[in-house]
């Protein structure tokens, strides 16, 4: 594949506190969470930290704000998701097949899966969409009906996904594998043992090598 960050230009798509990138052909990272999986003080001092990051960049926010911004939300939010805050929904496996279903239900259709994993309190997709069919739908697509069959099936009401989600525009193969790697390892890097949602298998990838 190409490297569409270096090669092209990207839109920044500004959401309720996240920039969003988009960009026609790219392989998107995406990560999104339930509602309470993370601590508001947590949520308020990355967005601080974002913000004054987005500031200090200015008009020049390109990639290299990108990466910045990347490795901010791994350090500030991907661990703590990994310790399981919040009602961690997605570990019932009713649930978590719920949302499995909804990402291979359009794989070849809207859009390309190269890997997914639904942890119990957040979900990441690999995929690319297929022209006609934009970032921002297929997210909305996933979480509205993934948020009402799971309320229904849990008997709640209210809010069930975190509105925004986290978007990584994949550089080149080598982020591709990196990120596919990163993304059938972290039920192994969270302690979940024989972790059955997540696709490619971390043992069956491991096999192929």
């Amino acid at each position: 594949m190409s490297a569409p960050f270096l090669n092209r230009l990207a839109t920044v798509r500004q959401g309720a506190y996240l920039p969003h990138w988009t960009l026609d052909g790219a392989i998107y990272h995406t990560v999104f969470r339930l509602a309470d999986a993370l601590p508001a003080a947590v949520v308020e001092r990355y967005r601080r930290e974002r913000a004054a990051l987005l500031v200090e960049a200015g008009e020049h926010s390109s990639r290299d704000t990108h990466d910045r911004l990347r490795e901010l939300f791994s350090e500030r939010i991907e661990l703590l998701l990994d310790a399981g805050h919040g009602g961690c929904w997605l570990a019932q496996p009713k649930i978590a097949e719920l949302i499995a279903g909804a990402l291979r239900h359009f794989d070849g259709e809207r859009y390309h899966l190269h890997a997914w994993c639904v942890m119990p309190n957040h979900v990441h997709v690999v995929f690319q969409p297929i022209t006609g069919h934009g970032l921002t739908v297929i997210l909305h697509s996933w979480k509205s009906f993934t948020a009402n069959a799971a309320n229904g099936a849990l008997g709640r009401a209210g809010e069930f996904w975190q509105k925004e989600s986290y978007d990584h525009i994949v550089r080149d193969a080598d982020d591709l594998e990196r990120t596919i790697r990163y993304v059938r390892e972290n039920p192994i890097s969270a302690g979940l043992a024989n972790w059955r949602w997540v696709w490619p298998g971390a043992m069956a990838s491991a096999s192929s090598r």
